[in-house]
């Protein structure tokens, strides 16, 4: 992931102020965890892996993961 995120991010833009930098570590993690399937996860994304442990094993979780997720929640 460092290079993944080093590649889209640093070497690509110039950031003006610190606030723009934040922002966009903010969206390229949240694009990373729901877009991005891995080989370490069976090719699911780190977010439907999380929703697969949960549905299997929920006493392991305090929430449901899904309310921690951007947009609907289904």
């Amino acid at each position: 992931m460092n290079r993944s995120f080093k590649v889209a991010t640093v070497k690509r833009y110039h950031y003006e102020t610190h606030s723009q930098l934040q922002t966009l570590v903010t969206d390229f993690i949240a694009a990373y965890n729901c877009a991005h399937g891995l080989k370490t996860l069976n090719g699911l994304t780190p977010q439907e892996y999380i929703c697969k442990i949960w549905t299997a094993e929920p006493e392991r979780f305090i929430v449901c993961p899904s309310h921690h997720t951007l947009g609907l929640n289904t």
